[in-house]
């Protein structure tokens, strides 16, 4: 049996960052629902979606990177 810390690393780091998504999305969003209401609830959602919409792009584009150089590399 090999340990494989590189993908164990990767694994944690998506969890995490999944974990925090989801956090920001149920309590920031069950927050403002209670206080201030569904339809400042709805902008805020809306909100959190503009703002990862650049980050996917982001991310998006270094994957497409990252693929092409594994590609031209030979890997």
């Amino acid at each position: 049996m090999t340990r494989d810390l590189r993908k164990y690393v990767k694994d944690t780091n998506t969890q995490l960052v999944a974990g925090a998504i989801l956090l920001l999305f149920i309590i920031g969003i069950g927050l403002i629902y209670l206080i201030y209401g569904a339809g400042a609830a709805m902008m805020g959602f809306l909100c959190l979606l503009g703002a990862f919409v650049p980050i996917g792009l982001i991310l998006l584009s270094l994957a497409a990177l990252d693929w092409i150089t594994k590609r031209a590399s030979g890997e």
